[in-house]
């Protein structure tokens, strides 16, 4: 599925409250991102491959940010393209590595 396709199909489930979307969309994807990690955590743990599961929650977070790039009227495909332009204009300068925005 194409990231445009699946953005326009995701507000067919948008049901949060708009005075507060931004803020609830915020905490959604964070709250999701942390279930992916603590399946992470987890598998380390109990020295286990990850599940299935894990792909049910990454679609949540997929979710959760795809909504919120909508909400902030921003297309996923042109965030996908930005940030994958980004990280190859870092490796072509050999910056991947180090921390900072700058780089």
């Amino acid at each position: 599925m194409e990231f445009d396709k699946y953005q326009e199909g995701t507000e067919k489930t948008a049901i949060y409250p708009q005075d507060q979307k931004i803020s609830y969309l915020a905490l959604g994807l964070n709250g999701e991102a942390g279930e992916v990690a603590e399946k992470v955590k987890k598998s380390i743990r109990d020295d286990k491959e990850l599940g299935e599961e894990t792909k049910d929650e990454l679609g949540d977070v997929l979710w959760y940010l795809t909504r919120l790039a909508d909400e902030l009227g921003y297309d996923l495909s042109d965030i996908a393209d930005r940030n994958l332009e980004k990280l190859l204009d870092r490796k072509e300068r050999d910056k991947l590595h180090g921390s900072g925005d700058d780089r």
